[in-house]
């Protein structure tokens, strides 16, 4: 009997012991999946704030372009974005309008307190600028985007002469233009092509980062 009792008592003790270790591990891997939730919300809320924060750098640059006031490369430069985003768009209307304010917007540029040099050189480049945003704002969108090609390469040239307070990214589709190619200029790293619009929105790649 004490020999039964001895086996029972060792059973009692041994099942007790799994028990405690089947608990344990349970905990373990409740642990685990609660700090791997806990993992893919911060990572969620994380990709959430970025893109919040995204959202708020964007408004930010054009809160900071509108402060400029008239007269200034951040200006001109708002109203060029502005145009680009209707052709991405295939909006050949609001292209036209927006043409029509860049173009303004130019002529309004105060060159003043560049080198006489510059000056000269930006005169030259928003002249010609100046030009192709007004056929913009008159043309067709297939010869809208004729004249955005060669308005973005002014943009690129202005951009040289005034810096730009913000980043901003030249990007390139090959195929436009009978593959002879197109750049242009974005606030935002993602291509979004203004010479195809939705035809092949995410045709091109970033050429270079401006800062």
């Amino acid at each position: 009997m004490k020999k039964v009792k001895l086996v029972t008592t060792i059973m009692v003790m041994a099942f007790i012991s799994l028990t405690a270790v089947s608990c344990k591990d349970a905990k373990t891997d409740k642990n685990d999946s609660t700090e791997h939730h806990s993992e893919m919300n911060a990572d969620g809320d994380h990709s959430k704030m970025n893109h919040d924060n995204s959202d708020g750098h964007h408004d930010g640059d054009k809160k900071e372009m509108a402060m400029n006031g008239n007269g200034t490369s951040q200006v001109v430069l708002n109203d060029y974005f502005n145009l680009k985003d209707a052709l991405v768009a295939d909006d050949n209307a609001k292209a036209k309008n927006l043409g029509g304010t860049l173009a303004k917007s130019l002529k309004a540029f105060d060159t003043s307190k560049y080198s006489d040099d510059k000056q000269s050189e930006l005169k030259d480049i928003i002249e010609d600028a100046t030009e192709h945003a007004e056929h913009i704002s008159e043309s067709d969108i297939a010869h809208q985007r004729e004249h955005f090609k060669v308005l973005s390469k002014d943009m690129v040239d202005m951009v040289e002469i005034t810096g730009t307070s913000m980043t901003i990214y030249q990007q390139y589709c090959p195929m436009y233009d009978n593959n002879k190619g197109g750049a242009w200029l974005s606030m935002n790293k993602e291509i979004r092509n203004p010479y195809f619009g939705d035809k092949m929105l995410k045709c091109g790649k970033v050429q270079r980062e401006i800062n």
